[in-house]
């Protein structure tokens, strides 16, 4: 089961960075809850921000990209689960190489249909203590 549970998760995540809406709706719930300190203060609801942002390329669709969860953690309770994680994403780009950090929990649910994603709270990273080389 808890196998399942991070192929749910992988697919979400890929899906995103992919630029595949379809995926990303397949693998979350319509009433979706997000915090994204990045993006606002306040909780986003629903798909429909995050369909814009897919469908437009932010996070780099179409460019070379890949992502590491450092520390995972799962938490199951009956048909919850809650994974948390340091989400290494590492994007190249015609400057060069890029990498992000941003801890992150994601609920999941169980329905019939399997997983989905519910609930995501995410807070920044620490910066590195020096610049790169």
């Amino acid at each position: 089961m808890e196998q399942e549970i991070w192929d749910t998760l992988h697919r979400h995540l890929s899906a995103i960075f992919a630029g595949d809406y379809a995926t990303y709706a397949e693998t979350t719930a319509p009433d979706l809850a997000v915090y994204e300190w990045f993006v606002t203060p306040h909780r986003l609801d629903g798909l429909e921000f995050h369909r814009f942002m897919i469908e437009h390329d932010w996070a780099g669709a179409g460019q070379d990209w890949r992502y590491d969860l450092l520390e995972p953690r799962l938490q199951r309770y009956g048909t919850t689960a809650i994974a948390s994680y340091t989400l290494l994403f590492t994007i190249a780009r015609e400057h060069g190489v890029e990498h992000k950090t941003v801890n992150e929990t994601r609920v999941l649910v169980r329905f019939s249909e399997g997983w989905k994603v519910v609930h995501v709270h995410k807070s920044p990273g620490a910066s590195p203590p020096h610049p790169a080389p």
